[in-house]
């Protein structure tokens, strides 16, 4: 399935156009919605299209849950290395295309491309505090309530978490 990008004007100066994308991506392919149903991102400034994407709803919503949660058992038994190591790339690719990305986020909500610029690196940050996170040994010593007991905390993911965000 595809959903035809509108032509507005900006999209002109984007460096790498496939990052402007209409479908959504679910246990690794870019889908479409319940009935290929799609609705309009307008540019709040000017109210020219800027693109249709695809409309995902409660069955697109399980179907991204069932896919992370088949997907995680192989991403907790990579070494935490490897799981630093992505996370940075992903973070390096972020600010990579930081200018793509922030004019995008600025047609889509209107905001000025130099909060857009702040919010994807803010964004990028977090994957780097990740990053270093994903390699450091989660345990800790608690002092115990009992005599000659030792209690030892141990934080491990178990599994992914759905959140809404605006």
């Amino acid at each position: 399935a595809h959903i035809p990008i509108a032509n507005h004007p900006a999209l002109s100066r984007l460096t790498d156009r496939k990052l402007l994308r209409s479908l959504g991506y679910i246990g690794g392919r870019w889908i479409a919605g319940k009935d290929a149903a799609d609705f309009a991102v307008t540019d709040p400034a000017t109210g020219a299209p800027v693109a249709r994407v695809a409309k995902l709803g409660v069955t697109e919503t399980d179907s991204a849950i069932c896919a992370a949660t088949s997907a995680f058992p192989l991403w907790a038994k990579r070494l935490p290395q490897d799981r630093a190591a992505i996370l940075r790339r992903w973070a390096a690719l972020m600010m990579d295309a930081q200018e793509d990305l922030a004019l995008l986020m600025t047609l889509e909500q209107g905001k000025p491309l130099s909060e857009s610029r702040g919010e994807i690196a803010y964004a990028a940050e977090f994957l780097e505090w990740f990053a270093g996170e994903a390699r450091r040994i989660n345990v800790e010593g608690v002092t115990p309530h009992l005599e000659n007991v030792e209690m030892i905390v141990r934080r491990e993911a178990i599994g992914p978490v759905g959140v809404v965000t605006p």
